[in-house]
């Protein structure tokens, strides 16, 4: 079975990089996937998952 990560920090380094205006990059959609599918992750970090998402889906935030 294939085993996703996530890099340590990557979910605040794209709150930070969304914060500053700037949009997604192609390899942030992996990122989002893999902290979705990680059963450790914190609740905080959770929240600020689907925060994002739903800025995307609502076109808040722009894709690059």
């Amino acid at each position: 079975m294939l085993q996703i990560k996530l890099l340590p920090g990557a979910i605040n380094e794209i709150m930070v990089a969304v914060a500053d205006k700037c949009p997604l990059i192609q390899s942030d959609p992996y990122g989002l996937l893999a902290a979705i599918l990680d059963e450790s992750l914190s609740e905080e970090d959770r929240r600020s998952v689907y925060r994002l998402l739903r800025s995307v889906v609502r076109g808040r935030v722009e894709l690059a």
